[in-house]
Order: C-alpha cells, then sequence, then structure tokens
C-alpha cells in the first residue's frame, strides 16, 4: 500500500521503495544509499524540517545493514505532523551512506553512534570517530557477528 508520500516521490520522479505502514501508522520508505543524499534535501525543502531520531542495525549475521531516520514535518496547520520513517540499507563489506548532518544538525551525535556500534561510515561527517567506546577499541558490538573479547581473559593478560 502507498502512502501520500510515496505516491508524491512517485509523480516527482523519485526513485524509492514503499516499505508500507509501521504499527502506528507511519509510511515507511526504503532509499538506495547513493540517492539518499538528495532525497534527504528534497524530502527538508518538502518540509520535513525534523529529524526525530536516527539509528542503525543489523538486519541478519552476515547481511546488510541498516540506517533508519525517523522524521517529521512540523508546521502550523498540522495537527498532528506528519511523519515518515526513511531505511536506508548497505552491505556489511563496504558500510557507506552519506552522512545528513549538513541537512539536519541533529544526525551529529547519532550517526557517530551509528559508526561506533556498527561500522557504517558515513561519507562527508565532519567528525566521525566512536563516541561510546574508547579509539583503541576493535569491531562493531552491535553486529550480529561480532564476538565480545572476553573480559577475564584480558583482565589475566594485565
Amino acid at each position: 500500500m502507498q502512502g501520500n508520500l510515496s505516491a508524491w516521490l512517485v509523480k516527482h520522479g523519485i526513485v524509492h521503495r514503499s516499505l508500507g505502514f509501521d504499527y502506528q501508522g507511519i509510511e515507511t520508505l526504503q532509499i538506495k544509499p547513493e540517492d539518499w543524499h538528495s532525497i534527504a534535501v528534497i524530502l527538508y525543502v518538502y518540509g520535513y524540517n525534523y529529524l526525530r531520531c536516527q539509528c542503525a542495525y543489523d538486519v541478519a549475521p552476515g547481511g546488510l545493514l541498516a540506517s533508519v531516520y525517523h522524521l517529521t514535518r512540523i508546521q502550523y496547520s498540522l495537527d498532528p505532523p506528519e511523519e515518515v520513517c526513511i531505511k536506508v540499507f548497505t552491505s556489511r563489506k563496504n558500510p557507506r551512506i552519506p552522512s545528513i548532518f549538513w541537512v539536519w544538525k541533529s544526525a551529529d551525535f547519532q550517526e557517530r553512534e551509528s559508526y561506533d556500534m556498527l561500522g557504517i561510515s558515513y561519507d562527508n561527517h565532519p567528525r566521525l570517530k566512536r563516541i561510546l567506546m574508547p579509539e583503541s577499541w576493535i569491531g562493531w558490538p552491535l553486529r550480529k557477528d561480532y564476538i565480545a573479547p572476553n573480559f577475564y581473559e584480558i583482565q589475566d593478560a594485565h
């Protein structure tokens, strides 16, 4: 089932895939990584002026990684505000997605956390570095194929 935003994007020739609606009735769209930055700018101009949150997850062990964006269109004439969920999937071998920091500044720490936990590189992010784990940490702790270091072996080595 296609929502209003998906219909508008189709009308304007913007490539995407409708994923239907979530349990709250929020339209969910899939965007290719190479199209994400330009579509983010289009969505901002269209009125999605607030990035409510960004997160990422590992779809399946050895599979794709996903970066998820919840956008809100806040206007005085809209009650309730319109919301949309954008999913951008990338390979785990070379996970790269354009940063949308320059569109919504609130993506700053959120993209850094997704980088830190899952290893997704956000191209053109101004300071993409670890935010939760020490800089010396090896690996991406929220990947389903991540093998955590044995804490007791680390302690015994010292």
